[in-house]
């Protein structure tokens, strides 16, 4: 149904666990795609054993180039794209493929709701902890409690696991390569489609993923993200989602956002987007 692309870094353990939890949780056969960045610690050797589908580069090329080469191989209508240290709950698939059904055209994103061990303020994850790394990962607790952590759908969605028909994925021309290894990468890709004309970005509240937080993008050294995006889009990244996605709202009548009205606090939300680009 999905092809589902997911970058790695020398991150063999917890590749190992979202590639068991798509075998044993997904309602649907899925093509699965990884991209091998430098795979040193086995995990290239590991994916050619157990026959995944894969690109590989001899060293870390970044998220933006990893999964446009992953992406270039998708063989089905939807491109998912999910980060190397998530963990899938059961049904997470067939949550995304109802709503998919309910779409009044092709042009949405659609994202997971993500479970995370660490509360750090984000309106769109489900605090709770079932371990904060491989060795500690408590996986039957996280399966057995799943169905009492669904949550409504919200607005707003950016951030993986997301999901968008790979004619659009192509059409916006999947990640951009200057915001690489990544920091930022998500909300370009998501105003990429904004200015191609979606207003659907919604957060399924009953497709969920345990995510370890920051076991890939801890370790990179990182792009000046926020600053990037201002640069080319002309508000900063924090506008964009305030007024715009309106990340976090919940979901209340018509699934699409409508353009944000015009007045007093858009305006001086884009006239410090302006002046912080200028003295930036």
């Amino acid at each position: 149904m999905f092809s589902i692309v997911i970058p790695t870094w020398n991150n063999l353990p917890y590749l190992q666990l979202v590639i068991e939890s798509l075998r044993r949780h997904s309602a649907h056969a899925h093509q699965i795609i990884v991209h091998v960045n430098d795979g040193s610690d086995g995990t290239l050797a590991w994916v050619r054993e157990q026959g995944i589908e894969h690109t590989a580069s001899p060293s870390n090329i970044g998220i933006c180039h990893a999964v446009n080469l992953a992406a270039a191989r998708a063989g089905e209508n939807y491109i998912v794209y999910m980060n190397d240290d998530m963990y899938c709950c059961p049904g997470w698939d067939e949550a995304l493929a109802r709503r998919i059904a309910q779409m009044p055209s092709d042009l949405f994103l659609l994202s997971g709701t993500m479970i995370e061990p660490v509360d750090t303020g984000n309106p769109c994850v489900v605090v709770r902890d079932f371990g904060r790394d491989a060795a500690s990962f408590d996986a039957r607790a996280l399966v057995e409690a799943a169905p009492t952590l669904a949550r409504a759908d919200w607005r707003g969605a950016t951030w993986p696991p997301t999901l968008v028909h790979r004619d659009w994925w192509f059409k916006v021309g999947g990640y951009s390569s200057e915001l690489s290894p990544g920091m930022s990468s998500d909300n370009d890709f998501s105003m990429k489609l904004w200015d191609a004309g979606c207003r659907i970005f919604l957060g399924v509240g009953d497709s969920l993923v345990y995510h370890f937080q920051q076991k890939s993008t801890g370790k990179v050294v990182k792009n000046d993200g926020r600053r990037q995006f201002l640069h080319k889009w002309g508000m900063t990244q924090a506008t964009f989602d305030r007024f715009y996605l309106r990340r976090g709202q919940p979901v209340e009548g018509a699934v699409a956002v409508d353009e944000p009205a015009p007045g007093a606090k858009l305006s001086r939300a884009l006239l410090k987007s302006r002046i912080k680009r200028a003295l930036s």
